[in-house]
């Protein structure tokens, strides 16, 4: 499986469904995700995935497909969804002897926690058949957001997420382990004990938490808050991944990003991690929420990714009433 940064094709996002998610604020999610659309689509092409009828009309009326608003085109492929969240339900793509080929995990809706979903838990069969493309079914369920690759063997998860026994109750880590070897090409994996402590959507996705930004070396989530419960918790991530060494063999270096912030939505409060970015090409999109630390990160993320452009948007607050952020709704292609 190759890391975020390495060439895309296209990226992939799924438009907003599920109404009882979104609620009052689906207008504001609709708008969010057009922005991150139209980001993308300023540096490679990117295609929405939206419901038939009507979710695909509002994607149609927000993201200009093929209206030539941004140097890269955007389109519209209208399969049946039951929720956004493409990084989770979507296509992984790993190569196999050269030849691009879908890794088709099995999705069960975060142990089931959002039904229906057996429209989500179709979409990467039915992708591959829109595309005319190869996969190989993986008889075990897994998101997208559980896992971050360095595209040289190396793999990081958190024990809270992939160990919750309502994902693979029958798989210990060493069966994980195995099948991320095979499928995903992963020699050696970092178990983070945590993710979020608010994460009770994904039960604790390692986007929320940690990305690698080059081999070797890998970003963590901190909080500056010693407060929050989530400062233990990130602090003892940051020590695992300090005693741990890659595919490579060679020691990793763990980067912290400092400040976790926290922001009041819908009479909820809840973390807006700076960790749920996405690498595209020649760009990192980061959330942000308007918190003073906001410029200070950007500029720690643009000496991580050096040659991109690191851009903050404003989209932090109302993707984490819906329980994500950017890393959550997109999902790449990445070049033959």
């Amino acid at each position: 499986m190759p890391a975020e940064w390495a060439p895309h094709e296209r990226t992939i996002v799924s438009w907003p469904v599920r109404d009882g998610l979104w609620s009052s604020l689906r207008h504001d999610a609709e708008m969010a995700y057009g922005e991150v659309v139209m980001a993308i689509a300023q540096f490679e092409p990117c295609t929405v995935i939206a419901r038939p009828g009507a979710g695909a009309e509002r994607a149609a009326a927000l993201c200009d497909p093929g209206g030539g608003a941004t140097p890269y085109p955007v389109d519209i492929v209208e399969l049946p969804l039951d929720d956004s969240w493409v990084r989770d339900n979507g296509p992984l793509y790993v190569f196999d002897d050269g030849r691009r080929v879908i890794s088709a995990w099995r999705f069960n809706s975060w142990g089931g926690k959002y039904v229906p979903f057996d429209d989500d838990a179709a979409l990467t069969l039915r992708w591959a058949v829109h595309r005319g493309e190869s996969h190989v079914a993986v008889d075990a369920v897994l998101e997208g957001g559980s896992i971050h690759v360095d595209g040289e063997g190396s793999l990081v998860t958190t024990v809270q997420c992939l160990m919750h026994p309502n994902r693979n109750p029958a798989l210990a880590r060493v069966d994980l382990e195995a099948l991320f070897a095979e499928h995903l090409g992963a020699d050696t994996v970092l178990w983070l004990p945590h993710g979020l402590t608010d994460d009770d959507d994904t039960d604790g996705h390692v986007d929320n938490v940690a990305a690698f930004s080059e081999p070797g070396r890998l970003l963590l989530q901190g909080c500056d808050d010693r407060d929050e419960p989530d400062a233990m918790r990130l602090d003892m991530n940051r020590r695992t991944a300090e005693r741990w060494r890659d595919a490579r063999g060679v020691p990793l270096e763990a980067i912290e990003v400092p400040v976790l912030p926290f922001v009041e939505v819908g009479n909820m409060r809840r973390p807006v991690p700076y960790l749920n970015f996405y690498v595209l090409n020649d760009a990192v999109l980061v959330p942000v929420t308007g918190h003073e630390a906001d410029d200070d990160i950007l500029e720690l993320l643009g000496e991580q990714f050096p040659g991109r452009d690191v851009i903050g948007l404003d989209v932090g607050t109302v993707l984490a009433w819906g329980g994500g952020g950017i890393h959550c709704i997109t999902q790449q292609v990445p070049a033959v």
